[in-house]
């Protein structure tokens, strides 16, 4: 029992507080693969997936990390077999629900990016816990729901040129700030790390102009064996690196 304590606790020992990234993403795979291993449909992955949610979202909490991104739920999603959809809308309203209470207790603001393609009923769930949280002051948990990086850019792309032709905008003086500042994610910033889970080695159409300069950290463990180990396991990677920004080394230091 000692033994295994102190194997769990090894990685958030190591952790360094002042190197602490602000903004940690974290595109959340693997449901589905985990499913089969454990011969259960993909949506009994959905649900184990939900703790490692919970986990991570506590482990963020506690270490002080100000925001996490979660991969959700992505446009391309909504191709997938129509009765794994419904199943995870359903357990998306479920697991709010249940947990609209504990994330405002522990002073936990919920946020939500992405288009407005969800059924009503769950988006006037999410509307409901996103207000009742709105003046937490702790750890900033934003769900990617109906989400797409090429969605968002092109809302911004369009959104800027409306500006633009009603005279409140000079299209000379538009920069890279102008077009952050139009992003679903405008009130955050950009992610310093993010984890995939699973070994798949991509992006998957995922804050693609954020992760400009992020570090990116990939592991095999399916998402609902990734716990809170493997998350201070991701942090303290992340702090052995160095982030040069297109600088060299010797500059940074």
């Amino acid at each position: 029992m000692g033994s295994t304590h102190k194997l769990m606790s090894s990685y958030k020992d190591q952790i360094v507080k002042e190197k602490l990234p602000q903004h940690v993403a974290v595109i959340m795979d693997g449901n589905g693969r985990w499913a089969k291993q454990h011969g259960n449909i993909r949506l009994f992955g959905h649900q184990n997936g939900i703790k490692s949610v919970q986990e991570i979202t506590e482990a963020a909490g506690e270490l002080g990390i100000k925001y996490l991104t979660l991969y959700t739920f992505s446009v391309e999603n909504w191709n997938r077999p129509k009765l794994e959809v419904e199943g995870l809308m359903k357990l998306l309203v479920s697991t709010l629900a249940d947990q609209a209470k504990k994330l405002h207790a522990n002073n936990v603001r919920l946020k939500i990016i992405g288009n407005n393609a969800l059924p009503k009923a769950i988006k006037e769930k999410f509307d409901e816990c996103e207000q009742l949280t709105a003046g937490n002051t702790g750890l900033t948990l934003v769900l990617a729901l109906s989400y797409s990086s090429r969605w968002e850019i092109t809302e911004a792309v369009r959104n800027i040129a409306q500006e633009v032709k009603d005279g409140k905008i000079d299209p000379n003086t538009i920069t890279s700030d102008t077009v952050a500042s139009h992003l679903a994610t405008a009130f955050m910033p950009d992610p310093e790390l993010l984890i995939r889970t699973s070994g798949e080695y991509r992006i998957s159409n995922y804050l693609l102009w954020q992760i400009a300069y992020s570090e990116l950290y990939f592991t095999d463990t399916l998402w609902p064996d990734f716990n809170k180990e493997e998350f201070y396991k991701a942090i303290v990677d992340y702090q052995q690196r160095e982030r040069r920004f297109g600088k060299t080394s010797e500059q940074v230091q």
